[in-house]
């Protein structure tokens, strides 16, 4: 179960990242346009955060995602 959940976050945290910088965006920019902490943003991206649904959302209408795109295992 461990393994798993280190892989999900991985991948979830690796495509905030790509998604971010495709746009140009600091990990900054990013947690000011979803009304989160920077220090969240960058955690998530090194998959130390399992991060809530709420949190989820707010990430995605900043990054004018979908929340398949976020959690999509394809790139």
């Amino acid at each position: 179960m461990r393994l798993m959940k280190d892989k999900i976050l991985k991948q979830f945290g690796d495509k905030v990242k790509k998604l971010r910088k495709a746009k140009g965006w600091s990990q900054e920019e990013l947690a000011k346009k979803s009304g989160l902490h920077r220090t969240y943003i960058g955690s998530i991206e090194r998959s130390e955060r399992n991060v809530s649904l709420i949190n989820i959302v707010r990430i995605a209408k900043a990054l004018s995602a979908s929340i398949d795109k976020l959690i999509a295992k394809k790139p």
